[in-house]
């Protein structure tokens, strides 16, 4: 398992693993905006970070969750559809354009997924979030059979 988390392209920031298979279903672990481990954006929504670069970070937050799905499931072909997308957004006492951030992932997924990326979504405003990140992703998805 140690193998699976040091090569993985979206490696855990701690003692997780990026996706767990069970039961027909992909839960993923929540993912910021990261490449390679790094951290691409820092800093609250509404403060010093904006909706757009948000939004940005948002997408690349969901393309990791994709990365996670398909190196669990070792392809996306494997994914029958996503199911429920969650958006964590750091922000400042109150933003109110939770669903314009979100739209970020939600696009990523249309993109990657086509019609199997249509999902239930959540876009929940936090106080903060891992390593300061903006936005925190995560995917739960129906795996084909």
């Amino acid at each position: 398992m140690s193998e699976d988390r040091a090569t993985s392209a979206v490696p855990p920031q701690g003692a997780y693993v990026p996706a767990v298979v069970h039961g027909g279903m992909v839960w993923t672990a929540g993912m910021t905006p990261r490449r390679n481990g790094q951290l691409l954006v820092r800093g609250t929504v509404g403060r010093e970070v904006d909706v757009a670069t948000a939004r940005e970070a948002a997408g690349i937050a969901a393309g990791n969750t994709l990365t996670a799905v398909a190196e669990a499931l070792g392809s996306l072909d494997a994914v029958e559809r996503a199911v429920k997308l969650t958006v964590f957004i750091a922000a400042v006492d109150g933003f109110t354009e939770h669903a314009a951030v979100a739209d970020g992932a939600s696009a990523v997924l249309l993109e990657r997924l086509g019609d199997r990326g249509v999902v239930a979504r959540a876009a929940i405003g936090v106080a903060t979030l891992p390593s300061g990140a903006p936005v925190e992703v995560e995917l739960l998805a129906a795996v084909r059979r």
